[in-house]
């Protein structure tokens, strides 16, 4: 059934049918408009932030082909890197001499004190005996007494046994660190 009507008339009464049908459907979309008007606020600022940070990323690209990245941050300090107090590890060295002394005199010839038992140790290199059972942190607080002929041995040693890489880059920065002092 073709109507004889012009077109912009048509297009008049089927845009008025269609504002009736929204009109009898608002009571029902009244009810869901502020969930809807959340969501689209939602994941209008979610794209917006997505936006911001893609332009951050793009920005620190920029400068950093523009600035080369430092190979060892200012901030970063190890103990390697600290100058060494000399004086005060004399003092130690000394204190535990004398007390090494004062309990070799007063051991003389008792049986009850005998040399310390070291569990899984004693099979270490000649300068460290027990190197075998120390952790990391227990070996970093010995390495300052050694010298560069100690620290090589103690590397030698690690190298043909554990070759656990947290010492053996350990000893090579101490190595590193003793020669560029002397």
């Amino acid at each position: 059934m073709k109507s004889s009507l012009p077109l912009p008339v048509r297009v008049a009464a089927g845009l008025a049918v269609l504002a009736v049908e929204q009109a009898r459907k608002l009571p029902e979309q009244l009810t869901g408009l502020p969930v809807t008007v959340v969501s689209q606020a939602l994941q209008l600022s979610m794209r917006v932030q997505q936006r911001v940070t893609e332009l951050a990323i793009k920005g620190d690209d920029a400068l950093a082909s523009l600035r080369p990245a430092e190979e060892t941050p200012e901030w970063a300090t190890f103990d390697e890197d600290e100058p060494e107090d000399t004086s005060a590890d004399a003092e130690v060295t000394d204190l535990w001499a004398q007390e090494e002394q004062a309990f070799a005199e007063q051991s003389e010839g008792t049986e009850e004190f005998g040399e310390p038992e070291y569990t899984g140790a004693g099979d270490g290199p000649a300068v460290l005996p027990e190197y075998d059972g120390l952790t990391v942190p227990q070996l970093r607080a010995r390495l300052r007494r050694f010298t560069v002929d100690d620290l090589q041995q103690l590397l030698d040693y690690e190298r043909a046994h554990s070759a656990r890489p947290a010492f053996v880059g350990m000893l090579t920065r101490r190595i590193s660190t003793v020669r560029a002092q002397e």
